[in-house]
């Protein structure tokens, strides 16, 4: 009786050993899932928020109109905007600063701005060595606006439909 209980668990394991090595050759022949990172970047979707940017008018004139929406509307309370009427009357910004040490990433900034000024971009490798750095003025988030503005002008058109 163990006799032929003992041959059928061999039985048994001998398919699955079988069945095993099968789907190993079949996944040794397959091409690779991963990606070698630095080297290849995978697909990254229009909504993706990224490094903080401020966008210029085409014009090369600023955004920002100074509404303050982004300030009041930030959870975490990261960003500080000042503001001071122009001679045309218009206002426009003196001092925007971002703590990208509160930030969240939540992207409410850039739903409540009515003029698109404020945008996350497609930026993802923005690490620092100091603390410091994650101190955004005005001028760096200018910067990134216009080193990503082709970019962020396409993701913005693409998620459109969705806003």
């Amino acid at each position: 009786m163990l006799n032929r209980i003992s041959q059928a668990i061999r039985g048994a394991a001998l398919s699955d050993f079988i069945g095993a090595f099968g789907m190993a050759m079949v996944y040794m022949v397959r091409p690779k899932a991963t990606v070698i990172y630095p080297y290849e970047r995978g697909p990254q979707s229009p909504r993706f928020r990224g490094e903080h940017a401020l966008r210029r008018y085409p014009s090369g004139e600023e955004r920002c109109i100074a509404c303050k929406l982004c300030e009041a509307i930030c959870p975490a309370q990261a960003i500080t905007i000042e503001a001071e009427p122009r001679e045309d009357g218009s206002r426009r910004t003196t001092r925007y600063d971002i703590d990208m040490v509160k930030c969240i990433y939540c992207g409410l900034c850039q739903e409540a701005c009515p003029v698109d000024a404020i945008v996350e971009g497609p930026n993802i490798e923005f690490a620092v060595e100091t603390r410091e750095e994650l101190y955004y003025d005005k001028e760096r988030l200018l910067d990134n606006g216009d080193r990503w503005e082709r970019e962020i002008a396409k993701n913005l058109e693409l998620d459109a439909p969705y806003r």
